[in-house]
């Protein structure tokens, strides 16, 4: 028997285990599951199992859904949306109340039933996730109250189809289904297939709280149960998973008009600087990277130490390491539960091969019986080895060091993704500066994946797009406001002609060129076509690719700041008031008029468009911030070519963008005559790039572009699919704008800034924290 001197020496914890006799009684009373459709569930149809990952015991036997399950999904809540959106703010909050409270009631129940389907830690389940649940409906049954006044003019999208993943199954369902109600939409809900038996159990709550029928329905299954969804009529898919699958959603979604937010992969860095507090930062990859299994697409994976103190950073984090353990999900004294499913341990093990065959060196990490990983990290390993590349999505880290902070941030942004990142230091200079710097949707400040439904989250480049949580992730659940459509001309086909000759019985007056980098430039294949008063130059690939690098090279732009900005655009405004007379005779007096009050408008905002200090978790200052995209490609309309172009320019360039636009086909030439306004406004070269020609080729050509963050349409619809899919190469947003008189006042506004940013979310320790606050607990 083990003595307690004994126990005092070692300070090893004995075995806790979670009771799971109400969850398994849960189980057995139920049998095999069918949908949640129309407030009911369905009859079993063809099933699949669902295991313990902690014991490959079969939990349950759930169905697989068809074509036709997500057909009556939609269809009832497509009849339900109609009474939904018809309830007062004040009736939805009620019913978002009472979910909130019924899964306070079932805590317990929920967390262990979690930890059974899933395989994370019990504390995990019952200390961040289902609190986290709680929160989110309580959040959002305040935003369903102030929609109508905090959100004026939008409505409900209407049906939302939400597709969530195995590593925060009930978590990610209240991030989605909270704001889709909130706003008064009905949702179609499809868990993964490894983990839906608490999304089954959320639906039996709806119908504890009197939810009506249709609102939320919940169909299981597996990829082709989700494919079936995403070509459904719903009208918004809201998608967290691969970055793959999510570039196959982008592409099968582009051109219908339907919404879509994306929170995919990540391979966030953990900046660990020379000034940090080395043992918190230990403690800070613990959270982040071992304690869920690595699992979360979050996660500090990849880990940058100053090479001053790497040697006792690793040091700390090797006796950390060896003293975590593994176990059973359900023993409250476990840090590191099960692998999700053999195949997710055989795939994270397969990506660890590849980086020790490589070079690098496996510290830890070894594989165990059935589906566990002992936490571990590789070492000695290069930028370019497959282990830094790829998501491995278990419980191992990578390290490398650095000497600099410019090395740090260039090392840190060397990803394809951009989710989130953790910065570690005792200098609030240096850790806000790297802040700023790192390319990501969230960053954390000595302390790693903490949430809150207040803070927005979401990612940049492969990461996706969107935000859930706060403000920002009730936009994306809400239409925008409706504008007076008008009349767009169908551009005519351009015919090519040589420099200095036309048309029969057309008029030459003058040549155009195109414009970027500050300069005018002939094209590169020197062809031009005809438009009224002159030709103009027929754009190629290449000329788009110069124009892009260009704006590339305009960072400074953004760095001037909202103030000095906002003077650029006042001398714009000015220098294009001393020149009305001529511009007005090229379009129209009510063009020119229409372009200086938008310089003006858009020179007023440039410094006020601000972010937020938002109520989160106790203890930290959580910052949301506008950023710019960074390039913007804008393809303007063809009607009303000033109006239309500056309408779309200016707002982008506000922000602190560098755009490449192409402008009216068939009639540019008073926008190539602007170069003269934009250089003597102290404009810097690059900041506007244009390019003319034919608009769907060139549209397509600037929307591949991979250093293009952002896209703009305002044409003819038909030639969003094509754009939209050349987009998917780096997840770009793709904003198709409605067609509207833009001389008129629909064609300025918040709405157009709002496209012209995503949120950045920060959040930096303030003040003393609360007692027993981690930095991954609520």
């Amino acid at each position: 028997m083990t003595q307690v001197s004994e126990i005092m020496q070692t300070m090893d914890y004995g075995p806790s285990t979670e009771d799971s006799t109400a969850a398994h009684n849960w189980l057995v009373c139920r049998g095999s599951f069918g949908h949640f459709i129309n407030g009911a569930f369905t009859a079993p149809g063809e099933t699949f199992e669902t295991r313990d990952p902690s014991t490959g015991e079969v939990l349950a036997q759930v169905s697989q859904g068809s074509d036709a399950d997500i057909a009556a999904a939609v269809k009832a809540a497509r009849e339900a949306q109609v009474g939904w959106a018809a309830l007062s703010g004040t009736e939805r909050a009620k019913y978002l109340y009472a979910l909130a409270r019924h899964v306070q009631k079932r805590e317990r129940f929920l967390s262990v039933l979690e930890t059974l389907d899933n395989g994370k830690p019990i504390r995990e389940a019952r200390d961040i996730d289902v609190p986290l649940v709680a929160r989110h409906l309580y959040h959002h049954a305040g935003w369903a109250e102030l929609r109508d006044t905090r959100f004026l003019s939008h409505a409900p999208l209407g049906v939302c189809g939400q597709i969530i993943p195995w590593n925060f199954p009930l978590l990610m369902l209240a991030w989605k289904i909270a704001p889709a109600l909130a706003a008064g939409n009905t949702v179609v809900l499809k868990p993964a297939e490894y983990t839906p038996l608490t999304a089954l159990a959320f639906a039996e709550i709806c119908q504890e709280v009197g939810l009506p029928a249709g609102v939320v329905n919940i169909v299981t299954g597996d990829g082709a149960t989700g494919a079936a969804l995403v070509a459904s009529d719903v009208d918004k898919i809201a998608f967290t998973g691969s970055t793959e699958v999510g570039r196959g959603i982008a592409a099968a979604l582009a051109g219908t008009g339907r919404k879509l937010t994306l929170e995919l992969g990540g391979k966030s860095p953990f900046v660990v600087m020379e000034d940090a507090d080395l043992d918190a930062a230990v403690e800070g990859v613990v959270d982040s990277i071992w304690f869920n299994q690595g699992q979360v697409c979050c996660a500090g994976s990849r880990i940058l130490v100053a090479e001053s103190v790497a040697e006792r950073f690793e040091t700390l984090l090797r006796v950390r390491m060896a003293r975590l353990r593994v176990g059973a999900p359900l023993d409250k004294s476990t840090d590191i539960g099960a692998i999700v499913d053999p195949v997710q341990k055989a795939r994270i093990l397969s990506i660890c091969r590849a980086a020790t065959e490589a070079g690098a060196e496996l510290v830890g990490g070894q594989p165990q019986e059935g589906c566990f990983i002992a936490p571990g990290y590789l070492r000695n390993i290069a930028p370019a080895n497959p282990g830094m590349s790829h998501e491995i999505f278990g419980p191992i880290a990578t390290l490398s060091t650095f000497r600099t902070a410019d090395e740090a941030v260039e090392l840190a942004n060397n990803t394809r993704y951009g989710l989130a990142g953790s910065v570690w230091s005792e200098s609030a200079t240096v850790a806000t500066d790297l802040a700023a710097r790192i390319k990501a949707g969230v960053v954390w400040i000595n302390g790693a994946n903490m949430f809150d439904a207040a803070a927005p989250f979401g990612g940049y480049r492969e990461s996706g797009y969107g935000r859930e949580g706060g403000a920002a992730g009730m936009l994306d659940y809400l239409a925008e406001p409706l504008v007076k459509a008008a009349p767009e001309a169908a551009p005519k086909s351009p015919v090519a002609v040589t420099e200095g000759t036309g048309p029969a019985g057309q008029g030459i007056d003058r040549t155009a060129k195109l414009y970027y980098g500050g300069a005018q430039k002939r094209p590169d294949a020197g062809a031009m076509y005809a438009v009224p008063g002159g030709l103009a130059p027929l754009g190629s690939r290449k000329d788009i690719r110069n124009a892009v690098e260009a704006a590339t090279k305009a960072g400074k732009w953004a760095a001037m700041g909202g103030h000095a900005r906002a003077q650029v655009l006042f001398y714009v405004a000015e220098n294009l008031s001393a020149r009305a007379a001529e511009f007005a005779a090229r379009t129209s007096g009510a063009e020119v008029e229409a372009a200086i009050a938008r310089a003006f408008h858009y020179a007023a905002w440039a410094d006020k468009f601000d972010g937020a200090t938002v109520q989160a978790k106790p203890g930290h200052l959580v910052t949301v911030i506008p950023e710019p995209m960074g390039v913007v490609g804008i393809a303007c309309p063809n009607s009303q070519p000033l109006a239309g172009f500056l309408s779309l320019v200016l707002p982008a360039i506000a922000m602190g963008n560098a755009v490449v636009a192409i402008p009216a086909q068939d009639d540019p030439l008073a926008v190539t005559d602007l170069y003269q306004v934009f250089d003597t406004s102290d404009l810097p070269g690059g900041v506007v790039n244009i390019v003319t020609g034919p608009r769907a080729d060139l549209a397509v050509h600037l929307a591949a572009h991979d250093e293009v963050a952002g896209f703009w349409h305002a044409g003819d619809p038909q030639e969003l699919a094509a754009i939209g899919r050349a987009g998917t190469g780096n997840l770009k947003p793709v904003w198709a704008v409605p067609s509207r008189d833009w001389t008129g006042p629909q064609a300025q506004g918040e709405v157009f800034l709002r496209h012209a940013t995503r949120t950045k979310t920060i959040w930096l320790p303030y003040g003393a924290l609360p007692a027993g606050s981690g930095s991954a607990a609520y």
